[in-house]
């Protein structure tokens, strides 16, 4: 079948990293949104080409700008055929992408709960296997040691939690060192875990009433906190919950609960994910200039001091994400790593010292130039708790020269 020449491809928004494979450097893009599952790896020849699907371009003009760049001219089917690979799985707009969207959404629209989207890949999917594989970070050498559960730390006070959103496999013990604070000094009944919304939404939070399943049962949504959390911030909540559909920051965080939890006591989520603070840095502007940024804290705020259970904030939160996996033009060093953690620690001392102004500052000053993707629920959790005093109980880097990531635990008492 021959190409429509006329055709005007149009690459949706994805992410693009650089990939070494055994005939060379090449491009692997994936899609943050979770419509597309695939990870396509794109040669270097076809990048060029890819670069142009625009949807301002046909095949004819991809095909006369190669030739004008290189004196070569392109087959129109070679073009067709990409077209028709990125078209099948996902990665353009056009009426099958949007007969694939609709689907997805429906289906997870229908779903009673929201599944555990990311059970058996990001961290095991069996109930034994995730038990045994979340034990072993608590006790491994780099982990804080197992729960006390003797009332030893029933006397603390702890309101909150900074903890990761990395993959367990590479974080688990990072987690482990919050948790195990929370599980010995938080008597919550109710959990609202603050999570980042990596591909970005419309709206500054979104809100889900879907109970979230885990291998290890499901966590349940708290339906009266987050109707009242609603009603207060007067404003729609529910708008960009679809986002919650495949977005891991929240979900791993009910994985910790249940383990923690299940069989010791009952207790209920809000999960709510976040996206403000990179779109306001973004556009030189303040953390809470979208008028829907404060009148949502200061509800959540007051929705907590209303509610009779004793509620705790979890903010799913990594930190720097650096090397030519995320967009530098260079592999990361030693002496690198080094500079990120000094800057790390810098903004981590304005969550220890709970001053979320100092802490958007941080990021903003350089534009964000490390790429700090928890920085809208981490803000939200200092300015919900009202200047709370933490205590840093873990930094770590998962030091790849081609993408590194930071992360932290911070326990707010």
């Amino acid at each position: 079948m021959k190409p429509d020449r006329n055709a005007r491809p149009r690459l949706r928004r994805v992410e693009a990293f650089p990939v070494e494979t055994a005939h060379g450097r090449a491009l692997g893009i994936r899609d943050p949104a979770g419509y597309a599952q695939a990870v396509l790896v794109l040669p270097a020849a076809l990048v060029e080409i890819v670069s142009l699907f625009d949807g301002d371009h046909s095949i004819t003009d991809i095909q006369e700008a190669f030739l004008r760049r290189h004196g070569e001219l392109v087959d129109s089917a070679r073009i067709g055929a990409v077209v028709e690979t990125l078209d099948e799985q996902g990665f353009l707009e056009g009426p099958r992408f949007s007969e694939r969207r609709a689907a997805i959404e429906a289906a997870f629209e229908a779903s009673p709960t929201r599944p555990a989207t990311h059970a058996g890949g990001a961290y095991a999917g069996e109930p034994d296997a995730l038990h045994a594989q979340m034990d072993g970070f608590f006790i491994e050498p780099e982990g804080p040691g197992p729960v006390r559960w003797d009332g030893i730390g029933a006397a603390r006070a702890v309101r909150g939690l900074v903890a990761p959103h990395i993959d367990f496999h590479r974080g688990g013990p990072a987690y482990a060192w919050g948790y195990r604070d929370l599980a010995e000094g938080a008597a919550a009944d109710c959990f609202v875990i603050l999570g980042t919304c990596h591909a970005g939404m419309p709206d500054p939070f979104a809100l889900t009433l879907k109970d979230y399943d885990t291998p290890l049962g499901p966590a349940p949504v708290d339906r009266e906190f987050a109707a009242a959390l609603e009603r207060r911030a007067g404003q729609d909540l529910f708008g960009s919950e679809l986002a919650h559909r495949s977005e891991h920051s929240i979900e791993f965080q009910t994985v910790f609960l249940r383990y923690l939890y299940a069989g010791r006591r009952e207790f209920t989520i809000v999960p709510v994910l976040a996206s403000f603070v990179h779109e306001a840095i973004a556009h030189g502007r303040g953390a809470e200039d979208d008028p829907r940024v404060p009148a949502f804290l200061g509800a959540l705020g007051e929705t907590i001091a209303a509610s009779r259970q004793r509620v705790c904030l979890i903010a799913g939160a990594d930190l720097a994400h650096v090397g030519p996996r995320f967009g530098d033009t260079s592999a990361v060093t030693a002496e690198r790593l080094r500079e990120v953690e000094a800057a790390d620690r810098e903004m981590l001392a304005a969550v220890e010292a709970g001053d979320a102004r100092a802490f958007f500052e941080s990021a903003a000053r350089d534009g964000d130039e490390r790429r700090v993707c928890g920085l809208s629920p981490i803000y939200a959790l200092l300015r919900a708790l009202g200047r709370p005093r933490g205590t840093l109980r873990r930094y770590a880097q998962w030091p790849d020269p081609q993408g590194t990531v930071t992360f932290a635990s911070v326990v707010v008492e």
